[in-house]
């Protein structure tokens, strides 16, 4: 079994004028949402093996703020092409042979919120609906895969295992 991670990065602010959207930082909401989402990660022993991160400095940041919540953080790959990537791209980097059991991807919308729509077949319905509603920042979706090799990743292969945000950990009772 495959365990696929899926993270938006954390609120980012609006680009100035003349700046590149690749260059945008986290803002102070989001340098404090990425903390919860690791301890929520740790706490729930979601670790992956492997975290491929898109070169923005908004994700850049987030994994880096994200990894301090584990105690031995995981071998992470900057990956160029995981930045603006459609869908049907984020598949096919996902799709590549690695050993990793657990993979996280950090990454932006709409690619990581269409990747998330299009591969969950099965899962907690009321769940699965506020999924395909929204991914927010900082959002976390955690897909389980019934196969042993990335190769086989396909549209409707997996079961949402769950769906949490720094808004939903810290609506949810004690």
């Amino acid at each position: 079994m495959r365990r696929l991670l899926l993270l938006r990065h954390a609120k980012t602010e609006r680009a100035e004028p003349g700046e590149r959207d690749r260059d945008r930082k986290l803002t102070e909401r989001g340098r404090a949402d990425v903390p919860l989402i690791g301890a929520y990660m740790a706490h729930h022993d979601l670790i992956p093996d492997l975290a491929l991160v898109s070169p923005a400095q908004r994700t850049q940041e987030t994994w880096t703020l994200l990894a301090a919540a584990f105690a031995k953080p995981p071998k992470a790959l900057t990956d160029e092409r995981i930045y603006n990537a459609t869908a049907a791209k984020l598949m096919s980097l996902l799709s590549e042979s690695r050993k990793a059991g657990t993979l996280l991807l950090v990454g932006h919308n709409p690619g990581v919120h269409e990747v998330a729509v299009e591969l969950i077949a099965a899962g907690d319905v009321p769940l699965r609906e506020r999924v395909t509603e929204k991914l927010p920042t900082s959002g976390l979706v955690v897909i389980d895969l019934a196969f042993d090799d990335w190769a086989l990743l396909h549209p409707h292969a997996g079961r949402l295992e769950r769906f949490v945000s720094p808004r939903l950990i810290a609506a949810a009772p004690d």
